[in-house]
C-alpha cells in the first residue's frame, strides 16, 4: 500500500473526535436500519433479490433503456445532453450558465458533481456556487469534500460546525443544533430565492415515462428544482429504472438502506418544464447523461458495481470505514477519492484507474457486512478480491499490480497447503492456538510489518482455550457418531418477536395514514365540510398567522377561502418571505407511508407547500391509497409536469446524527381530513 494511505489511516485512528463521530454514525444508522426493515411488506431478502435482478437486467440492456428514456424525455420537453467524460459534462453546464447569464447557482447534493469537479469549473467562470444540503454546505464552508456519500459532515462534531458558522457566517457561536440549523436556513433561503440556475443530481430516471426522480429530506432538492428559472440535472447513465413499478421497489429499498426511513420526506417526480397552465416552476429543464467511464466499467469484471443505488449502507456497515472514515480513501498521490467505503474501493479503481486506486481494495476485512447490507445484493467482497488480483478486464490477463509482500504470499501458500487436508488443518489450528496464547500478552509491544496494516490500533486477541467445536459438543453432550437429528430437539431457537411493527388494517386506510403521519411528526385533524374553515382558522390563530400563501379557490370547497378572508386572513398565491403558512389541497395520500401527493398545475403554486414554515393540506378521506405502487399508477401523476410526495415535516440529521425538524422546507405539517 502507498505510504500516504498508511499515514492517513494512522491519523484517522488516532483522531479521538473522529472516532466518536464515526461510532455515533454507525450505531444510529444500524439501529434505524433494523427498525425500518421490520416494517417491510415482504421479507428483506426477497426484495433485495428482486432489486438485484432488476439492476442486473437494466445494466445488461442499458443502451436500449437509455434510448427509450431520451426519446420520452425529449417528448416531455426536457433538453437532453450526453457527456462522455467530466470535461464534456462541465463544459455543457458552463455553456448553459453563460446562455442564461447566470451569476448565482443553487446546488443540491450530487456526488456526480463531485466526481466531475463541477464546482471548481463553474467558479473558474466567476459563478457563485452554493451547496444547499446542510451537510454539503458545512463542508463547503470548510473547503472540504464530503466525508460520506449520504452524511457529508459525518466527521464533524457540533462544536466544529458552530465554530465554522461563527467564523464564516459571522453569527454567534452556538453548539445548539436547532440554532445552528436555523442559521443555515436563514442564509440559504436568500440563495434559493435569488438563484439564476438550480443544479441537482438524479436518483432514478424512469425510461418509459421520460421522468426524473429526486429524493431528499431537507427540502433543498425541491427548492433548486422548483424556484430558479433553469434546472440542470446531472445523471449517471446507470441510474435508470424501466418503469414506475421498478421505481416503487427502489423507493422502498433506498431510504431504508440509506437513512432507516420507509420513504424520504420529499420524493420529487419531474416530467417536464413549466407548462402553460402551471403557476410556477423552471422554464427550462436540462438533463446531462454522463458516462465518465461507466461504459468501460460495464464491460469489465467489475460491472456489478454499476448496480449501486448510492444508499451508503455498505459504508455504515463496514468495520474498516467505521475506523478510518471517508478521508482515508485516497489515491496514490494523496487526493481524496470521491467515493469511499467498500463501494468506493471498487468504483474508484473501476472508473478512475487501477494504478491510482487499487490499493483501496486492501482497506477491507472481507467480512461480507457490506454485501449483507446492500439493498440490491452487490457482491462487494468478490469485486474487492478481483481488484486485489488485478482481474479487471475480461480481454486482458490479470494486471498483477497489487504487489503483496513476499511474506504474505508465502503465508498464503502455507495456508493453502494446510487447509486442503482436514488432518493438517486441525493440527495447524491447535498449533496456532498454542503459539497465539504465548504471544498475545506481548502483542502490545509487538510491531508487525507495516505492509500488513495490522497493529495500528488493535492488540492480538488472546484465543479461547477450547475450540468452538469442543464447546458445542460439551454443551449438547454429543457423543461420537451421535446423529445430528437427535441434537435438533436440544437446540433452542430464538423465537423472540421482531421490533414492534405497525399493524396494518386494510379496512381502514384512514387509521393507518393517521398513525404514520403522526409518527413522522405531522398532525392529523379530522373534520367535515361544515367545520373545515373553523378548524383551519383555529390552527392559523394558534400560530398567530395573518397571511397565507394558498392554492386557488377552485382547488378547495367553495366556502373555505371566503371564510378565511371574512375572518381577516389575507390570501396570496405569490411566494413572499414573510408568509409563515401555506395552504394546499392533496391529490391523494398513501396510508403505508403517511405521504401526501401534490401535483403541479393551474392555481397550484409549488412554493405553497415548500417556502412557508407551516404547511396546511386538505385531504379527502376517499383519496387515501394503500401503497406507493397504486399511487404511482395515478394518471394525474403521469400527466403533471411535477409531482411531490410529502412525508412529514422537513428534517435532517447531518450534525452528530441528531434529528432536527424544519430545515429548508416547512417544520410543521397539518393534514385536515374530510371524513365525508
Amino acid at each position: 500500500m502507498p505510504d500516504k494511505f498508511h499515514a492517513r489511516i494512522r491519523s484517522a485512528i488516532a483522531d479521538e473526535q473522529l472516532q466518536i463521530a464515526l461510532d455515533l454514525n454507525a450505531r444510529n444508522r444500524q439501529q434505524a436500519w433494523i427498525i425500518a426493515h421490520a416494517s417491510l411488506p415482504e421479507p428483506w431478502q426477497t426484495l433485495r433479490r428482486r432489486g438485484h435482478r432488476i439492476r442486473a437486467e437494466i445494466i445488461s440492456d442499458l443502451d436500449q433503456i437509455l434510448a427509450q428514456f431520451v426519446e420520452n424525455a425529449q417528448q416531455n420537453g426536457l433538453i437532453v445532453h450526453t457527456a462522455e467524460d467530466a470535461n464534456q459534462a462541465t463544459t455543457i453546464v458552463r455553456d448553459i450558465a453563460k446562455q442564461q447569464n447566470a451569476k448565482l447557482v443553487a446546488k443540491s447534493k450530487s456526488m456526480l458533481s463531485e466526481e466531475i469537479g463541477l464546482n471548481r469549473a463553474l467558479e473558474t467562470d466567476g459563478l457563485q456556487v452554493v451547496e444547499t444540503d446542510l451537510g454539503e454546505y458545512i463542508v463547503q464552508l470548510r473547503n472540504e469534500p464530503p466525508a460520506h456519500i449520504i452524511t457529508p459532515a459525518v466527521h464533524l462534531r457540533r462544536s466544529d460546525v458552530g465554530q465554522t458558522f461563527h467564523e464564516r457566517l459571522n453569527v454567534p457561536y452556538s453548539e445548539d443544533i436547532p440554532t445552528i440549523t436555523n442559521y443555515a436556513r436563514r442564509t440559504l433561503r436568500d440563495v434559493f430565492l435569488r438563484a439564476d440556475m438550480g443544479i441537482s443530481g438524479v436518483n432514478f430516471g424512469i425510461a418509459d415515462q421520460g421522468m426524473l426522480c429526486i429524493v431528499t429530506n431537507e427540502g433543498n432538492g425541491r427548492m433548486v428544482t422548483s424556484l430558479p428559472p433553469v434546472h440542470v440535472a446531472l445523471m449517471g447513465i446507470e441510474r435508470m429504472v424501466r418503469n414506475l413499478d421498478e421505481l416503487a421497489l427502489m423507493l422502498s429499498l433506498l431510504p431504508r438502506a440509506s437513512t432507516g426511513q420507509k420513504i424520504t420526506v420529499y420524493t420529487n417526480l419531474i416530467r417536464a418544464p413549466r407548462q402553460a397552465d402551471d403557476f410556477d416552476g423552471p422554464n427550462e429543464r436540462h438533463i446531462i447523461l454522463i458516462n465518465n467511464g461507466r461504459h468501460a466499467l460495464r464491460e469489465s469484471l467489475l460491472s456489478e458495481a454499476l448496480y449501486c443505488i448510492r444508499c451508503g449502507a455498505c459504508l455504515n456497515a463496514c468495520p474498516v470505514f467505521q475506523e478510518i472514515g471517508g478521508y482515508s480513501y485516497i489515491s496514490k498521490n494523496g487526493s481524496i477519492s470521491t467515493y469511499s467505503g467498500p463501494i468506493g474501493s471498487v468504483i474508484s479503481p473501476g472508473l478512475f484507474g487501477h494504478d491510482d486506486f487499487s490499493h483501496l481494495a486492501r482497506a477491507s476485512s472481507l467480512c461480507g457486512a457490506c454485501k449483507d447490507a446492500c439493498p440490491v445484493g452487490i457482491d462487494l467482497p468478490k469485486l474487492l478480491l478481483r481488484i486485489r488480483a488485478g482481474e479487471i478486464n475480461t480481454t486482458q490477463p490479470p494486471l498483477n499490480r497489487s504487489n503483496p509482500p513476499r511474506f504474505l504470499t508465502t503465508g498464503l501458500r502455507l495456508f493453502t497447503w494446510a487447509a486442503t487436508s482436514p488432518s493438517r488443518y486441525h493440527f495447524a489450528q491447535r498449533l496456532a492456538g498454542l503459539v497465539s496464547r504465548i504471544i498475545s500478552p506481548r502483542s502490545s509491544w509487538m510491531k508487525l510489518p507495516a505492509a500488513t496494516g495490522w497493529g495500528y490500533s488493535k492488540d492480538f486477541p488472546r484465543p479461547a482455550s477450547t475450540t468452538f467445536q469442543q464447546r458445542w459438543q460439551k454443551s449438547t453432550q454429543r457423543k461420537p457418531g451421535q446423529p445430528t437429528e437427535i441434537l435438533k430437539s436440544r437446540v433452542t431457537i430464538n423465537s423472540s418477536s421482531p421490533p414492534e411493527q405497525i399493524k396494518k388494517d386494510q379496512s381502514d386506510l384512514r387509521a393507518e395514514f393517521k398513525l404514520m403521519l403522526e409518527a413522522l411528526g405531522g398532525e392529523f385533524i379530522s373534520c367535515s365540510q361544515s367545520n373545515l374553515s373553523q378548524k383551519v382558522l383555529e390552527c392559523l390563530h394558534q400560530a398567530d398567522v395573518k397571511t397565507i400563501q394558498s392554492w386557488g379557490a377552485n382547488q378547495f370547497t367553495e366556502t373555505l377561502l371566503p371564510a378565511l378572508e371574512n375572518a381577516g386572513i389575507k390570501i396570496s398565491q405569490d411566494p413572499k418571505p414573510e408568509i409563515k403558512a401555506g395552504l394546499t389541497a392533496a391529490h391523494a395520500a398513501i396510508s403505508a407511508t403517511g405521504s401526501l401527493i401534490l401535483t403541479s398545475g393551474k392555481e397550484r403554486p409549488l412554493t405553497a407547500s415548500l417556502l412557508p414554515e407551516m404547511h396546511l393540506a386538505i385531504l379527502n378521506k376517499k383519496d387515501i391509497l394503500p401503497n406507493l405502487e397504486q399511487a404511482l399508477s395515478l394518471d394525474e401523476i403521469q400527466a403533471a409536469s411535477s409531482t411531490v410526495l410529502i412525508s412529514g415535516p422537513s428534517r435532517t440529521a447531518d450534525i452528530e446524527m441528531t434529528l432536527t425538524v424544519g430545515v429548508h422546507g416547512p417544520g410543521q405539517l397539518y393534514v385536515f381530513c374530510l371524513e365525508e
